[in-house]
């Protein structure tokens, strides 16, 4: 089959090198992928992942603004494509995009649908405690993440799962997944499975303001958006006018009856700090420019800074 390819952060690359590779007994004729953007200090324009991936195989490359245009759908209808692989690409696909494929669009999404259907489904699924995910490929309508699912592989989420490594083992089930499915849909041997849309959850873009970590709520709470949001956006907090990424932590045993935010204890292990309910254990953090270290490291020469009686998000201590 003729494929056009539409994607744009590492997730999509993953799967777009599986199709364009020798195993693959299918054409990839293009690769759509949003348009370079403003990347680092020097907010220089950057090329995505997937665009740096089909440059280097010699793909051509289209990165409109928006496919809503007129002009924009000719040129996708001029390429004749069988199927429209879609993964992570970042734009919406009007109905005159979804109707020109013979076979239509596919997505290849990071939740067990219909839970977590949206933005952020990998960060979500640990946040909320989930156990459990996968990866769903369905047949793309003009809804958000509603089209009839026609494959999916599960995978086990870990206690101490990261968005990061859960995100690595997406990347490895998602491309044989990919094939396979796109095999079952040229010998039209797909079974198409409507999903439920009472079980339906969705899982939000991630918001800057969720990123401060509220002291007040439980630790097990706390704990998940910690791993949750880890590498892809880093939850902080304050202490006097030092803003202090958290990149690592632990859920403690201990309980104590003091405000929520204060440091009880400090040690080899880390800095021990009350919650709404129960205390969590910092393992590793990052000070104001400068790298993250393990948080036994920090207190050689932070021991003033991070005394018990501290209190997280607020100045001076108890």
């Amino acid at each position: 089959m003729r494929i056009i390819f539409a994607g744009t952060p590492e997730f999509a690359t993953q799967h777009l090198q599986l199709l364009m590779g020798d195993d693959c007994a299918h054409e990839t004729i293009a690769v759509y992928t949003q348009p370079d953007r403003p990347a680092g200090r020097g907010k220089k324009l950057a090329a995505s992942s997937v665009k740096i991936a089909a440059k280097g195989a010699g793909m051509p490359v289209y990165q409109p603004i928006s496919l809503m245009d007129s002009d924009q759908q000719l040129i996708l209808a001029n390429l004749k494509p069988d199927l429209l692989v879609v993964v992570a690409y970042g734009l919406i696909l009007p109905p005159e995009i979804l109707s020109i494929p013979k076979y239509g669009c596919i997505n290849v999404h990071a939740s067990l649908l219909p839970r977590w259907r949206g933005a952020a489904p990998i960060q979500r699924a640990i946040e909320a405690g989930d156990h459990q995910t996968g990866i769903t490929i369905m047949q793309m309508d003009v809804g958000l993440d509603t089209g009839d699912m026609i494959g999916h592989v599960k995978c086990t989420i870990g206690s101490n799962e990261t968005g990061g490594s859960l995100l690595h083992k997406m990347s490895t089930i998602g491309p044989p997944l990919l094939l396979r499915t796109i095999s079952e849909i040229e010998q039209r041997s797909v079974i198409s499975i409507k999903q439920n849309d009472a079980l339906c959850t969705y899982a939000k873009k991630i918001d800057k303001k969720e990123l401060l970590l509220d002291w007040s709520i439980s630790a097990e709470t706390l704990f998940r958006k910690i791993l949750a949001f880890n590498p892809f956006q880093i939850m902080y907090t304050t202490l006097n006018d030092d803003r202090i990424r958290i990149w690592g932590a632990e859920l403690s045993t201990i309980r104590e009856s003091v405000a929520p935010g204060t440091i009880i204890n400090t040690g080899n292990e880390g800095i021990l700090v009350t919650t709404g309910k129960g205390c969590i254990l910092i393992t590793e953090l990052q000070m104001p420019g400068k790298n993250r270290l393990k948080a036994s490291e920090i207190l050689h020469s932070k021991s003033k800074l991070f005394a018990p009686g501290s209190i997280f998000g607020r100045k001076g201590s108890l």
